[in-house]
C-alpha cells in the first residue's frame, strides 16, 4: 500500500469512529461515598447469568416465552439474561410502586403504574425480578398476570432473600444469588437514581448520609 493510500484508509477509519470527545473539565469518576465494597464481581455475575440463560433456554425450548421485567432495577439483569438465552423470546416491562414501608422490600401495599404492552394469554411468561424479599410485590404481580390466562407463569430473580418471606407459593423457579439482608448498588440497583451502571454489585455503606439505617 502506498503512503497516500494508507493515509486515506486511516482517515476513513477515523471518520467511522467519530470524533474523540474529552471529558468535561472538573468532572470526576470517584464513586459516591455510600458505595461500599464489591459483593459480587462482574465476572461472577456474568457466569451465573449465562447459566440461568442456558437453563431457561433448555426448559423453554420450542415455546417462545416472554420475559417480563419489573422496572427499574431489573433492566440490566433482563438485558444480560435475554442475550444469554439462545432461543426466540419476547420482552416486555411492568412498573410497580410500593408504599407503606421503607425497609428493604418492606412495602405493605403495591400498585401497578406501567402495564404490559403485549397480550400474554396462552403464552409462557417469565417474570424477571431484581430481588425477591418479602414476596409481596411478586405475589401481587403474579395474581395480576394470572388473571390474563397465561399458559405458564414462572419467575427468575437476580437476588433472593427467602428468609424474609411474608408470602408463600411464589412462582420463583430460578435464582441467581441468595444474599444477606443488605442494601446493594450497581448492576441496576441505584442510589438516588444513580450508579445503576456499575458493572459490579456493591454493598451500600449504610452509615453514610442519605442511606436508611
Amino acid at each position: 500500500m502506498t503512503s497516500s493510500a494508507w493515509r486515506s484508509a486511516t482517515a476513513s477509519t477515523s471518520s467511522r469512529r467519530g470524533p474523540q470527545i474529552e471529558p468535561p473539565k472538573g468532572s470526576t469518576d470517584r464513586l459516591d461515598a455510600r458505595v461500599g465494597e464489591v459483593y459480587l464481581h462482574a465476572a461472577e455475575i456474568r457466569a451465573r447469568v449465562e447459566e440461568l440463560g442456558l437453563q431457561l433456554a433448555a426448559d423453554y425450548a420450542g415455546r417462545e416465552p416472554i420475559l417480563v421485567g419489573t422496572l427499574k432495577a431489573s433492566f440490566v439483569f433482563l438485558a444480560d439474561l435475554s442475550r444469554a438465552m439462545p432461543i426466540v423470546h419476547g420482552l416486555d416491562f411492568v412498573e410497580l410502586a410500593g408504599y407503606g414501608g421503607a425497609a428493604t422490600g418492606g412495602h405493605t401495599a403495591i400498585r401497578l403504574i406501567k402495564d404490559l404492552d403485549a397480550e400474554i394469554e396462552h403464552r409462557d411468561v417469565i417474570v424477571v425480578e431484581d430481588v425477591v424479599d418479602t414476596g409481596l410485590t411478586l405475589h401481587y404481580l403474579a395474581r395480576t398476570l394470572q388473571l390474563r390466562s397465561p399458559r405458564t407463569l414462572a419467575a427468575v430473580t437476580f437476588l433472593d432473600r427467602p428468609y424474609r418471606r411474608l408470602v408463600d407459593e411464589l412462582p420463583v423457579q430460578y435464582v441467581g444469588f441468595t444474599v444477606p439482608d443488605e442494601f446493594f448498588v450497581g448492576y441496576g440497583f441505584d442510589l438516588d437514581e444513580s450508579h445503576r451502571n456499575l458493572p459490579d454489585l456493591h454493598l451500600v455503606n449504610t452509615g453514610e448520609p442519605g442511606v436508611p439505617p
